[in-house]
Formats: C-alpha cells, sequence, structure tokens
C-alpha cells in the first residue's frame, strides 16, 4: 500500500493540474479572481456586519465573474470533502487503525455522502420552486448557508426556502442570502 504522504501527494499535483487546465481553458479568463484592476474595489468590502467566513467568501469576490461563482464554490466544497473522505478511507484500510477508529472513520464517510447528497437535493428543490438563475446550498457547522442568485428576495420566499432546507435537514440554523444576477 502507498504511503499516506505519497498518496498526499499524487491527489496535490492531480488537483493542481485539474486546476490548471480549468484556469487555461476557461473562456473568460480576465474575468478571474487574482486579477486586480482596481475596479469595484467597494464590493471587495463586507457590508453587513453579520457575515460569516463563508458569507463574505460568496459575497466579497468581486472580480471573479458572476456565473462562474457558484461552480467554483462548489468546486472547492467537493474538493475538500474528497480529500476528507480520501483520509478516512485511508484509516479504514490501515491496519494499524482500530475497530473502533474504521467504523467512526465509516459513519464519518457516511455523513460527509448524506450532506452532500441533501445539498444536492436542496438545490434542485429550491430552484424549481422559483425562477432563480443559480442556487448554491453548503452546510457548515450545524448551519445551512443558502446562497440564491436573484436580483431580490421576498421575505416570503426567504421563509419558504428556510422552510425547505428545515425540511431537508432538521432544525438546524438557516442563513439565507442573495447575490445579484448578472448584468447582461
Amino acid at each position: 500500500m502507498l504511503k499516506k504522504q505519497t498518496v498526499w501527494l499524487l491527489t496535490m499535483l492531480s488537483l493542481m493540474i485539474v486546476l490548471s487546465v480549468y484556469y487555461m481553458t476557461s473562456p473568460a479568463s480576465e474575468d478571474l479572481a487574482y486579477i486586480n484592476d482596481g475596479q469595484d474595489q467597494e464590493e471587495a468590502v463586507p457590508t453587513d456586519s453579520q457575515e460569516t467566513e463563508g458569507e463574505a467568501e460568496v459575497e466579497g469576490i468581486s472580480n471573479m465573474g458572476e456565473d462562474e461563482l457558484f461552480t467554483t464554490i462548489r468546486m472547492e466544497l467537493e474538493d475538500e470533502r474528497s480529500m476528507k473522505k480520501d483520509r478516512l478511507k485511508d484509516i479504514v484500510a490501515s491496519s494499524s487503525a482500530s475497530a473502533d477508529e474504521k467504523d467512526q472513520a465509516l459513519r464519518d464517510i457516511d455523513v460527509i455522502e448524506d450532506v452532500s447528497t441533501k445539498e444536492s437535493i436542496l438545490e434542485e428543490t429550491i430552484l424549481g420552486s422559483e425562477k432563480y438563475e443559480d442556487v448554491l446550498v453548503r452546510s457548515e457547522d450545524d448551519k445551512v448557508h443558502v446562497h440564491v442568485k436573484v436580483d431580490t428576495l421576498s421575505s416570503t420566499e426567504v421563509v419558504n426556502i428556510m422552510q425547505m432546507v428545515r425540511d431537508e435537514f432538521g432544525e438546524v440554523p438557516v442563513d439565507v442570502n442573495f447575490q445579484p444576477k448578472a448584468s447582461e
């Protein structure tokens, strides 16, 4: 079996290659987040004092193309979860891990997969309920963040979204935000 360091190195190299190909083949390469031409400086500063780090990540990136933002966050979240699952699978396959550690690792893998499935189902449900351009659902630290790409959200829509989240995740704190659609 490969050493953990070797597996980690191969995973990181694969991730770098995938991201490099993605950025090099991206048709709107001038809209990537690392380019700062001095425009839209005020958008980079979060305006709401109640924002958490995850919210600032979604709303504070000013130079990334708005159509790519939700997709990029989804990819980063998927990569992070994939790496966690790989580490847990290493524990399960390890000959030095106890039976309890292996059982806990299997339960943790199931939790990660369950959360991902619930997020996907919820995104599709919310998209199907209204004419939203895109929806991003993230469950972090026993709180669910919902970001909707729409110009405005009425209080009725927010309540409906919160109820859909509770139907899927149970009684958890819900944070609903919206991001205005890209101007055409």
